[in-house]
């Protein structure tokens, strides 16, 4: 909800009424700071969070992990993996998120992929058709194409090479996969289709989390399985998802739970109605036109599904995996709800949510207007230093030296003077929201002030930030687009849904 021209993030009412009382899951907030600075939560140990199968329709199984006959080196050795053969489709996709560090040629793999999924974890995938569709360094989520079956390397025919290997040495993909709850046994997955990645260019960090796992307790998943999706409702859950920038599965999760993705078309005992099950008044302020067709229809599937991806990034969804949960808990206020939404989730490919691991708040408020502003020889300090990383280009989760992001190279900025800050855009400005600095008017914005705006993760959610260098011509120095780099770009509030210019502290001030 636009207010004031800011966007407030606070949880709303509930969506749907359940049907018995609950406890409220809350996050716990997190206190202003007076002098020193905060940085609202550290890093988190990086993990894959959910596997699948790594085709994207059947297989079967034609050489398992141990000790062989080579086909074609006709000796007995050490089969580090197993071959699967596509039966349906011959796409291969990341068996769960993480990062790309091997893409190419390597010998009797033939074309292949490595992916790190954190924890001494990581996948690879062989004798891929072609070139990998993924490169190094890239971040993936399951689901993720990698490539096409294919018989380059030591082979004797087509298939996939599928490996596992923890702290460098090879596992059983079988028992492993078996440990996270996925059976490979040739069998289709329940969803084949994995989400897009974001169309990305102007972005704030890149950085992203793996959607968090279902907890206790659970209701309906505990006897109901995820069901195949329509494909019409699948383009609408993808839909939605791509242009606020959220994981599709959590769309399908609710509609699973809901409606089952449509099927079920009655009004509910409490008055919640259309696909994703809306409240009249709620769906008065979060409902949108989904479809184009000018007006928004709370029993139209594409305003439904549109308007449930708009309330739960409006519930701040992208603020670590505490954020994903009381986004969920605010469409309905109730534990099993949450861990529900998250097993259905996870079981139609899981995903990976757009943003940072940190939750700094919801945002909301001004800041500490009587707090006292950052020194100008301090912002002097600051500018100096990003203005002389003009002309380096804008990396895509960077930080430094050679590249940056946008918020990057704000944190790295800010750290010439001792302040700490968070790592994404959105983090920053609710950083500064709890107390390390404070609002003012367009105007009156001067030397290293920061503007926050939407950009790719959708209207709702600030995803770019700049520092302001010189008011009188509104310029800025920023990382602004993979195309433009970093550089001085002049800034405007027109045509962004959201636009607050942000006057940090003097925070971590040194004794005087």
């Amino acid at each position: 909800m636009k207010t004031a021209g800011w966007i407030c993030m606070a949880v709303a009412a509930l969506l749907v009424m359940p049907l018995v009382a609950v406890a409220l899951i809350a996050g716990g907030a997190i206190g202003p700071a007076a002098i020193a600075s905060t940085s609202c939560g550290g890093p988190v140990a990086v993990t894959a969070g959910a596997w699948r199968p790594p085709m994207t329709g059947t297989y079967r199984i034609t050489s398992s992990f141990g000790v062989r006959l080579h086909p074609t080196q006709n000796v007995h050795k050490m089969h580090a993996g197993i071959d699967l053969v596509a039966t349906g489709s011959k796409t291969i996709v990341a068996a769960a998120g993480g990062t790309v560090t091997e893409a190419g040629w390597r010998g009797g793999y033939g074309n292949q992929v490595l992916i790190d999924h954190g924890n001494g974890i990581q996948t690879r995938y062989g004798h891929l058709a072609h070139t990998p569709s993924v490169t190094v360094g890239q971040s993936v989520q399951a689901g993720a194409p990698v490539g096409v079956q294919g018989a380059t390397g030591d082979v004797s025919g087509a298939h996939l090479h599928f490996e596992i290997r923890q702290n460098g040495q090879a596992i059983d993909p079988q028992s492993w996969m078996a440990s996270q709850g996925v059976v490979l046994d040739g069998r289709q997955p329940v969803e084949t289709a994995p989400a897009p990645p974001p169309a990305v260019d102007d972005t704030s960090a890149g950085i992203g989390f793996v959607l968090p796992r279902p907890g206790e307790p659970v209701k309906h998943s505990s006897a109901t399985q995820a069901v195949p999706i329509p494909e019409n409702m699948r383009q609408l859950y993808i839909g939605a998802a791509d242009k606020y920038a959220m994981p599709w599965t959590i769309l399908a999760a609710i509609g699973m739970i809901e409606t089952r993705h449509g099927a079920l078309t009655s009004v509910s005992s409490a008055g919640a109605q259309g696909p994703m099950q809306f409240m009249p008044a709620t769906f008065a302020q979060y409902g949108v036109d989904g479809d184009g067709d000018g007006r928004a229809d709370i029993t139209n599937a594409a305003d439904s599904v549109h308007s449930a991806a708009n309330y739960l990034t409006a519930n701040g969804i992208s603020k670590g995996e505490q954020g994903v949960r009381d986004a969920i808990v605010a469409y309905n206020h109730a534990d099993w709800y949450v861990n529900d939404v998250l097993t259905y989730a996870h079981a139609y490919g899981g995903g990976t949510v757009m943003g940072g691991v940190e939750n700094c708040g919801d945002g909301s408020g001004n800041g500490d207007p009587s707090l006292s502003p950052l020194a100008r020889p301090r912002a002097a300090t600051v500018l100096t230093w990003a203005n002389a990383q003009a002309g380096k280009p804008y990396t895509f989760g960077g930080t430094g030296p050679a590249g940056f992001d946008c918020s990057g190279l704000v944190q790295t900025a800010f750290k010439q003077i001792g302040i700490t800050m968070p790592r994404t855009a959105g983090a920053q400005r609710d950083w500064l929201a709890q107390g390390n600095g404070f609002r003012v008017e367009p105007g009156q914005e001067l030397p290293g002030d920061l503007i926050f705006w939407d950009s790719y993760l959708g209207p709702n959610q600030v995803g770019h930030v700049v520092i302001v260098n010189d008011p009188s011509n509104q310029t800025t120095i920023d990382a602004r687009s993979t195309k433009l780099g970093i550089g001085n770009f002049p800034y405007n509030s027109s045509g962004k849904a959201i636009y607050e210019i942000w006057r940090v502290g003097d925070v971590d001030a040194p004794a005087q």
